[in-house]
């Protein structure tokens, strides 16, 4: 089930190497929708309002590992793409041992100081004990998290997208049935959702490193390879940390948003969750066809087919382009709609609107810029530059920063609808130039070889 991206036509292997992921990253999406659904239907919208305004969290927790964990498989993409299988089974265990000093470390941090950092958010009184027992859950299951992250990061780098596909969702059904089974039966409310969310990421990451031991022999370290190599850990750090930290830079403007989104009370943080959670399920391509270039450029940069990279690049910013129109346009007309999907019938929908369609407007006509961002930064990360992507981070949190300070300070909503898309241009044309500097710096290598 392997794919080997270095031979065939570049479009057609990133699109079927890309839809298997699409998929996979939807069903990872319904493990948040189906937490926010179930609570905001069957406990209450304050609940639902909570369970939101923890998200920015819960991405600066996950997305710092999943950056770390990410980078860290780069190398073993580099690896297969040169047929080296040592250097696989090496890049294999350093990338574990990493990960679990990393996921120790991270769960500690937060589970310490998660109520200094939801007050800075200025959490709601209203919400704010709900907030905790799912997000303090939440980071002490983070250890799940990284491991499938992991594995699944593994097996793409390998070229194989499908099975992390059957994993989800067969883990995205299992996480709505020990939601149902935990919030109805047992009365667990918000913290049952988290429950339910820390189970089925551990029977993910139990799925992929059981077809890891079974079916990818080409992986697993022999006896004398379990340790922590100086020369692997240098190149995975080099990668893995500024991919780490562009999550964690793009999480804290994202936080800087939920914190002025909060200061307009619960309904307008109900709204923009609602709102927020479709938005997200809808742009899964974008996220798809970043990993699918962090895999096949790193498979064509490790064979040295730098003219392959290119080409790939193109083609991909094309499809995406055109996903993004589409995508926008179902987004922008099926929104009030699936605001009801989130609430009781008792709520009315009228109520919500007001928040949540400003920030859908925004946000789907800047939809190109963000696809933009997806292929550059993981086409540089995949050829083993990190330091440009995380800088395109910093722009990000720029601009998110700038427009969240003024919502609080303005006290106008507008502003804080706008920060996510005037992020999304920022970025997306300085990692568009920053992709320009990382092949002419290639190719000048290339010629000094």
């Amino acid at each position: 089930m392997n794919t080997d991206m270095t031979r065939g036509n570049p479009l057609s292997r990133i699109l079927r190497f890309m839809f298997p992921l699409m998929l996979g990253n939807i069903f990872q999406q319904l493990y948040n929708m189906a937490d926010t659904m179930i609570v905001g239907r069957t406990v209450s919208q304050n609940a639902l309002a909570a369970v939101g305004s923890t998200g920015t969290i819960m991405f600066l927790m996950q997305g710092f590992a999943l950056g770390l964990t990410t980078g860290f498989t780069v190398l073993t993409s580099q690896a297969f793409g040169a047929k080296s299988e040592k250097r696989i089974r090496r890049s294999f265990a350093n990338a574990v041992l990493l990960s679990l000093i990393v996921a120790a470390s991270v769960t500690a941090i937060f589970v310490i100081f998660m109520h200094p950092i939801l007050r800075l958010l200025n959490t709601p009184a209203d919400i704010y004990e709900d907030a905790y027992s799912y997000i303090h859950m939440i980071a002490w299951g983070l250890i799940c998290c990284v491991a499938y992250n992991l594995g699944s990061s593994l097996l793409r780098a390998v070229g194989n997208s499908k099975v992390p596909l059957y994993t989800l969702i067969f883990s995205a059904s299992l996480n709505v049935a020990l939601d149902l089974l935990l919030i109805l039966v047992f009365h667990m409310g918000v913290m049952g959702a988290a429950v339910a969310t820390n189970i089925s990421q551990a029977v993910s990451a139990v799925l992929c490193f059981a077809y890891i031991l079974k079916k990818e022999k080409i992986m697993i370290p022999h006896k004398g390879e379990w340790y922590i190599g100086r020369s692997e850990s240098r190149v995975q750090i080099q990668v893995g940390l500024p991919m780490a930290l562009q999550f964690a830079i793009t999480a804290s403007g994202t936080m800087v948003q939920q914190a002025a989104i909060n200061t307009f009370g619960s309904t307008a943080v109900a709204a923009f969750t609602a709102a927020s959670k479709f938005q997200n399920l809808m742009t899964q391509s974008n996220i798809a066809m970043g990993q699918t270039m962090a895999t096949y450029c790193g498979q064509n940069f490790g064979a040295g087919k730098t003219d392959r990279v290119e080409s790939g690049v193109r083609s991909a910013v094309i499809s995406s382009a055109i996903f993004s129109i589409a995508e926008g346009l179902i987004v922008w007309y099926l929104t009030p709609y699936t605001l009801r999907l989130f609430f009781t019938d008792g709520a009315d929908v009228k109520d919500l609107l007001p928040w949540a369609m400003p920030y859908v407007f925004y946000c789907v006509i800047c939809y190109i810029p963000l696809s933009m961002i997806f292929i550059f930064r993981n086409s540089m990360q995949g050829c083993g530059y990190g330091m440009l992507p995380m800088l395109g981070g910093v722009v990000e949190l720029a601009a998110r920063l700038s427009m969240s300070v003024l919502a609080i300070r303005k006290r106008t909503y507008t502003f804080a609808a706008a920060s996510d898309p005037s992020a999304w241009v920022a970025a997306g044309i300085f990692t568009g130039i920053a992709y320009l500097f990382v092949m002419k710096d290639i190719r000048r290598r290339q010629e000094k070889a």
